[in-house]
């Protein structure tokens, strides 16, 4: 027993020790600060960082693009309307439009590294694939970031006003949102798809949005029951705040870890639920072109030529992997009982400070 607790006592001075030099780090920082500090150490979200920054700009410049009065022109030499020649020569078992991407040197039988004309291949009427994947990520992104502004905005609105004010107004907004939430999001979505896709993936967002902010409004609801009993409010009360003041200035900042960890993660889920509607042909629709629409149009072709699928499915599993990592990595950097991972060096100086004070004892 004595030998137990001995060791109950040196792995608490251990632990003390390394609570002692994490703290040390956050001395005179403020939230943000600490925050950011958490959030930068976060490996997996900083490589998911880099990783959405470079996927945006790499399909964002491949082709032509428009922002108002100017035009931009994207670095690859197709665009979705070109129809090149079909290319048939050299692809395996009769295929067409195979990719002409290559890794394997030339001393292993390959043909060298290059990307050749057509890295990606080509469809069933020769357009390059390369641009497609490209346009149709670009819609995507879009879809995942519209979504993800007007699902946030609306969630955190209907989520402070509720947990600010209770009472009726709680009652009345909480089961319009329990109402909204029973209803199936692919049905919504479905529905939505149905009757608005054909006007392009904008206005499918737009409406999209409308209707994925009934997470977040509980979330942010239940930050705002917590809040408006401190001691802050009161103060903020007493002072002569008022209601739309106290909620936008007072409460809505110390809530915005939740909010922002939600709307990462309402990100990632639109870019699926966008996948998943225009794979069942109730999202985008063409000649419009959107990744889900990408591998719903050559789905009979998965045996046959499985690169129509893996490209499309490549980038949709980047964005969304990209968006949940850095979901996770500002969820620990926000949650203030996240204790820091302390490197071996850290470690032994922390061991070495507990045997050092137990020695001067």
């Amino acid at each position: 027993m004595a030998i137990l607790k001995r060791k109950k006592v040196e792995i608490s001075s251990t632990d003390a020790s390394e609570n002692a030099i994490a703290n040390k780090e956050t001395e005179g920082l403020s939230q943000r600060q600490i925050v950011f500090r958490r959030f930068v150490r976060h490996r997996a979200a900083m490589i998911s960082v880099f990783t959405l920054i470079f996927l945006i700009l790499f399909v964002y410049t491949a082709l032509d693009f428009k922002i108002g009065p100017w035009n931009i022109h994207g670095w690859w030499k197709y665009k979705v309307e070109d129809l090149p020649e079909l290319r048939y020569k050299d692809c395996p078992n009769g295929n067409v439009g195979c990719p002409t991407f290559s890794l394997r040197p030339k001393f292993l039988g390959g043909s060298g590294f290059g990307l050749g004309d057509h890295p990606f291949g080509q469809d069933d009427i020769g357009r390059d694939y390369f641009a497609l994947v490209m346009k149709g990520a670009q819609r995507s992104l879009m879809v995942m970031f519209i979504v993800g502004i007007i699902g946030g905005t609306i969630g955190t609105v209907v989520g402070s006003i509720s947990g600010y004010f209770r009472g009726t107004v709680d009652a009345v907004l909480m089961r319009f949102t329990d109402f909204i939430i029973t209803i199936p999001t692919i049905i919504i979505g479905s529905v939505i798809g149905f009757h608005f896709g054909n006007l392009g993936a904008t206005f499918l967002a737009l409406y999209l949005g409308l209707f994925a902010w009934t997470g977040l409004s509980r979330l942010v609801r239940g930050e705002f029951l917590k809040l408006r009993e401190l001691e802050f409010v009161d103060a903020a009360r007493v002072a002569g705040a008022s209601n739309r003041r106290i909620i936008f200035k007072h409460i809505l900042p110390n809530a915005v870890g939740v909010i922002i960890v939600s709307v990462t993660l309402l990100m990632s889920g639109a870019i699926l639920l966008e996948t998943a509607l225009s794979y069942i042909g109730f999202g985008v629709v063409a000649p419009d072109v959107s990744l889900g629409l990408l591998i719903s149009q050559y789905q009979d072709s998965f045996t046959s030529r499985p690169w129509l699928f893996w490209y499309p499915g490549f980038f949709i599993i980047a964005i969304a992997l990209s968006v949940n990592f850095i979901g996770d990595g500002l969820r620990d950097a926000f949650d203030p009982r996240q204790r820091r991972r302390l490197s071996l060096k850290d470690r032994r100086a922390a061991r070495i400070e507990s045997s050092d004070s137990k020695g001067g004892e």
